[in-house]
Order: C-alpha cells, then sequence, then structure tokens
C-alpha cells in the first residue's frame, strides 16, 4: 500500500486528489495539510511515501517544505511530488534544488495521478515527457553552468556522460535506448551506474548535476 500525504492551501483541491488517489486498491491517502508547516509536522507524525506538494501555501510554501522533508533525518524516504499549474508558478526549478522527485499539472486525468504516485514510491523521478521536457526548458536555463564539464563528470563512462545528457533532456528509458540503439536493460544498468557514481537520489537530481556540469543547456 503505498501512503500519500496531500498538502494544498484550497480545500477542494485536496479533497479531490485525495477521493481519487483513494479509489484505488493499492493507494491510501493517511493525511491532509493546508500550509507547509503543517505539511511537515503530518509528514513526520505520519512517513508517507509520498506527499503531493503544492508550491504556493501560506506560512511555508512547498519549496521550503520539500526541502526539509527531504533534508531532514527524520523523513528519510519520504519522496516529494510538487503539484504546480505550469502557466503562473515561477518556482519549478528551486523545487528540483530542493529535492522534489517530480511534478505534476493540477488538471490531470485521474488515471495518471495514481500512476506517478507509483512511478515515484517506486524509487524513480517523475519525468513525463508531457510535463518535464517544459519544465526543464523553461525553468532549467536559469542556472548558470560553468563554462568547461565539472570534474566530476571525470568519473564517468562516455556512455554514460551521453546517458546523462539524454536523461536531462526528459528522455525515459525505452527512448534513450531507441536512440542509442541499445536495450533498455542496458541502458536502465547505464542509469542506476550514474546514480551511485553520482551520488543522486532518482532522475530528478541527475537532471540538476546535468546542468550544473554544463552537460546540458535549457
Amino acid at each position: 500500500m503505498i501512503r500519500v500525504l496531500v498538502a494544498d492551501d484550497q480545500a477542494l483541491v485536496r479533497g479531490g486528489f485525495a477521493m481519487i488517489l483513494d479509489s484505488y486498491d493499492d493507494i491510501a491517502v493517511v493525511g491532509e495539510a493546508a500550509d507547509g508547516v503543517q505539511a511537515l509536522a503530518a509528514a513526520r507524525r505520519l512517513r508517507p511515501d509520498v506527499v503531493l506538494m503544492d508550491i504556493r501555501m501560506p506560512e511555508m510554501n512547498g519549496i521550503e517544505a520539500a526541502r526539509h522533508l527531504t533534508s531532514g533525518p527524520d523523513t528519510t524516504g519520504v519522496r516529494v511530488v510538487v503539484l504546480t499549474t505550469f502557466d503562473t508558478d515561477e518556482h519549478v526549478y528551486e523545487a528540483l534544488r530542493a529535492g522534489a522527485s517530480g511534478f505534476l499539472l493540477k488538471d490531470i486525468a485521474p488515471a495518471e495521478l495514481a500512476a506517478a504516485v507509483r512511478v515515484v514510491a517506486g524509487g524513480d523521478a517523475l519525468l513525463a515527457p508531457s510535463v518535464t521536457r517544459r519544465l526543464i526548458d523553461r525553468f532549467a536555463r536559469q542556472a548558470e553552468p560553468p563554462a568547461r564539464p565539472a570534474p566530476v563528470l571525470a568519473t564517468l563512462t562516455q556512455r554514460e556522460t551521453d546517458v546523462l545528457g539524454a536523461v536531462a533532456r526528459g528522455l525515459s528509458n525505452h527512448e534513450i535506448a531507441a536512440e542509442m540503439f541499445v536495450s533498455y536493460s542496458t541502458v536502465k544498468t547505464h542509469v542506476s551506474s550514474l546514480l551511485f557514481k553520482l551520488g543522486a537520489r532518482d532522475r530528478a537530481q541527475l537532471v540538476m548535476i546535468a546542468y550544473r556540469c554544463g552537460l546540458a543547456r535549457g
């Protein structure tokens, strides 16, 4: 059973997401929060697998709450998915830096919402092409990568470097395999190696590393 906490300052939004997720046999909404402070307290008390976190909330915004959740020793393993309205939120890049594992648009279809929760709970980042490519293109360019690749890239093989660049472009493992003419399992092995070598928790952090190292551009 995947345990989910929904944090949003709009009661109707919280209730809608909770109703949708509770309709699935493998997902249970264990709590709701109306602001970042409540979200932190609830996450520490309930230890959900996934927190759906709105960005714009009173008391403490979702970015700051995500930063506390992903770095706090008492919330280890709690994964954050940011809820965003793409056309208005200007802080998605900051959410990546805060440790968010993915993004959802608030008008997401119910089945896609459940699938996203499963993906993140399973240890991957939500880098769906329909959302993340646009997010990366718009917000990752806010970073100022160095003119030359960072030394950390020297630990990677050329193939791993190529895969990291593809991940930074928002490609899935299947898409990377097709582009590089290798098997899906080979790509999965390379991604696992990248996570280990670069000390990244998930694909979202790999994207951040790629941009910070100057490997990719928005």
